[in-house]
């Protein structure tokens, strides 16, 4: 009798509303799995449309096509004789659900709706969706006329259903129910479901891959069963970057790994597995079988097909294998340079365009273009013949083959230091140094006519002068001074992006990279409008000591020694006069507070959700042995109120790759107020009132010491 099963998960670099290469991409995948003896195929959440859609999905436009894409799939010949588990959103009874379709040889088997929607941080389904209530229960869907005369089917049903081939059980998770406190997994495989499945739509975050694994592997240990977990890959359009990571995991063990990070636009991963290890692991737990007794049966759709076949015996099974994470900085220098190609391929522009510095934020993300030119020859090499095709798109030429990374780098990068007046030899030349090392074509200018020209439009019409503050000059004089280079330094850089490639005889413009951390964004530092201001951010959701560590990282792994240098620097904007020729000015003097602290205050204030009061009492613990609460006070005042001076330049900010989970992007992420009382006079006296009790207690403690 046969019980070896071999099923499918796969992830796929979908496109919000792309549903001519979706449809392409999920029926490639299905080939795949087919070819390596799959009979269950598992696809990405919303595949059909790409996740990303927003609120695309309130339109009929969306819902139609995706009607037709699945139409598409019934008919192919390559659907035959396999199950096929795809995303797509469905209107039943006038309610848009987030739903999983299954469906046999031209027969949709069941409709499955999202029963725990996302909606935090990045989500927002149930701004779109609502989640299934009903759980265990189906009710019939009316198919629309154009899958009818393909399925010869009049209704399906639809709602909270497991399916029961000849030989096994399914139940489906998607996604966000896999993270729930009850997740339907449980449920499911008390009442006998031996394979789950769950389709996400998982964007990366720096550390967040444990977390994935530990959920999946934990559901089988628990309640034994196989699990199949697939997931979108690639930039859908946005700020996201999707990180693969498919898995197959049966009773507590991992038995395929996907990448987390790869160029490769469909990835499909199989395991063949013994069903009757699922249920001789089940048998000996003896609280699971209670439990399973006592459980409420799911409704069961009946579907004539085995997953396995007679004639297995000699087949092989998959072995179990352990789980091969990246460190943070090696995630650094493969997510974002992933999602920068995805970015470069589908605007269909000829490359990037970086103002350059000499400080390890233009140097990160310059070394992040590095790594994606390291990708792309790596993936032609291999053969991917997508990534080829894309890249002759690029550059213009027809018989490119990239091999060399630093030549790749000099056809699509192109760098450039801006100096002026207030720059120092120094960091002119590590700037030159890298772009030498990593090969990007490089330009060196000055822009100090521009700005005595700017000025000398506002003292023509004003017949005042302004001063920087070594000069004699006001604050007010000092920091627009200082802003107007920032400013100019955007626009040289936009001018260049689009005329650079043009002076040089080639085709195209380039996109232009801002290079601001999140922790400066967190804190306002940086000029609004100024060249932070860019097509795209590649850093903008990575903290300074992840990008420090990613730099390290560039020196050892790519062998760029100029990154020593630009690391050993003391951080600076160079907008002030040097002082006998040297920097005077450096970032954590100006900000009031060093980097590794701003980490701390944006995840108190984000994760944490700590208010200027809240966040002083957990500080008072966390930095009790080296500061006193009045220092601990101090510094959470100055935090909050450059934090809430500057929070309307993140109105502003230039869309970033998401990678740290305490952004204040404005946009989507960070959903708080951008106009604030910056004095906080109610909170701040909470805490003013909390240090002087403090102070009193300690100075009664000093005096009760003889």
């Amino acid at each position: 009798m046969g019980r070896k099963v071999t099923v499918a998960t796969c992830s796929l670099n979908q496109w919000a509303l792309d549903f001519e290469g979706n449809l392409q991409r999920i029926l490639k995948s299905i080939e795949i799995a087919k070819h390596k003896g799959a009979r269950y195929r598992l696809g990405p959440e919303l595949e059909i449309c790409g996740y990303g859609c927003w609120d695309h999905y309130y339109e009929s436009d969306t819902l139609l096509h995706s009607l037709q894409v699945l139409a598409a799939l019934l008919e192919s010949t390559v659907t035959r004789d396999i199950i096929c588990d795809v995303g797509m959103p469905v209107m039943h009874r006038n309610v848009r659900y987030n739903c999983r379709v299954i469906f046999l040889n031209r027969r949709i088997l069941l409709i499955r709706p999202k029963m725990a929607l996302a909606n935090e941080g990045n989500y927002r389904e149930l701004r779109w969706f609502t989640p299934w209530s009903r759980s265990r229960q189906t009710e019939e869907y009316f198919l629309p006329r154009m899958l009818q005369d393909l399925t010869k089917q009049e209704t399906v049903p639809f709602g909270d259903a497991v399916l029961a081939t000849r030989d096994t059980c399914i139940g489906s998770e998607i996604c966000e129910e896999l993270w729930t406190p009850h997740s339907p997994h449980v449920d499911m495989g008390l009442d006998g479901v031996e394979i789950f499945t769950n389709a996400s739509g998982s964007h990366h975050v720096l550390r967040k891959a444990h977390a994935r694994v530990d959920l999946v592997t934990m559901a089988t240990t628990k309640n034994g069963g196989i699990y199949l977990l697939a997931n979108q890959k690639g930039c859908d359009g946005d700020r996201l970057y999707y990180d693969g990571c498919a898995m197959i995991a049966m009773n507590g063990h991992i038995f395929a790994q996907g990448s987390q990070f790869s160029l490769d636009d469909v990835e499909v991963l199989t395991a063949t597995l013994d069903l009757e290890d699922v249920r001789s692991y089940r048998a000996e737990i003896s609280s699971r079988n209670l439990a399973a007794s006592r459980v409420s049966p799911y409704p069961r759709v009946k579907v004539d097909f085995a997953l396995s076949c007679h004639k297995d015996l000699l087949e092989p099974l998959s072995e179990p294998l352990e789980w091969k994470y990246h460190r943070p900085a090696e995630e650094i220098s493969l997510g974002p340079a992933c999602w920068l190609w995805d970015f470069l391929r589908r605007s269909q522009q000829a490359g990037f365009f970086l103002p350059l510095s000499g400080g390890v934020d233009s140097a990160a993300t310059a070394c992040l273009v590095y790594s994606l030119c390291r990708q792309v020859c790596e993936a032609v090499k291999n053969g991917n013949q997508e990534v080829l095709a894309d890249v002759r798109t690029i550059v213009n030429q027809i018989s490119y083959t990239p091999q060399d990374p630093r030549e790749l780098c000099g056809r699509i990068l192109t760098t450039c230091y801006m100096a002026s007046e207030n720059s120092s030899r120094e960091t002119c030349n590590r700037a030159t140094e890298l772009a030498q090392q990593i090969g990007s074509h490089h330009i060196g200018l000055n822009i100090d006519p521009a700005v005595k020209a700017v000025v000398g439009i506002f003292s023509l019409v004003t017949g005042t002068s302004p001063l920087f503050a070594v000069q004699g000059g006001s604050s007010r004089e000092n920091l627009a001074l200082q802003n107007v280079q920032a400013r100019i330094r955007m626009v040289v850089a936009y001018l260049f992006a689009q005329l650079s490639l043009w002076s040089r005889g080639a085709r195209g413009g380039l996109l232009v990279l801002g290079s601001a951390n999140v922790d400066e964004s967190l804190l306002g530092y940086l000029t609004k409008y100024d060249c932070s201001s860019a097509d795209i951010n590649p850093i903008g959701g990575i903290s300074k000591s992840d990008l420090r560590a990613f730099v390290q990282f560039c020196i050892e792994r790519f062998q760029l020694p100029a990154l020593q240098s630009i690391l050993a620097a003391p951080a600076t904007a160079e907008l002030e006069p040097l002082t006998n020729g040297q920097v005077s000015q450096t970032d954590e003097e100006d900000m009031g507070m060093t980097y590794a602290e701003l980490s701390v205050y944006g995840r108190l204030r984000k994760v944490a959700k700590t208010g200027p009061y809240s966040m002083f009492c957990r500080l008072l613990t966390m930095w009790g042995h080296i500061c006193t609460p009045r220092q601990v006070a101090e510094k959470v005042k100055r935090f909050f109120s450059k934090y809430s001076a500057n929070r309307h330049k993140m109105t502003t900010l230039t869309p970033a790759y998401h990678a740290e989970s305490y952004s204040p992007d404005d946009n989507r992420f960070d959903l708080r107020p951008f106009l604030y009382h910056t004095g906080w006079p109610w909170q701040f006296r909470c805490i003013e009132n909390q240090v002087l009790q403090l102070e009193r207690r300690e100075a009664q403690d000093l005096d009760g010491v003889d």
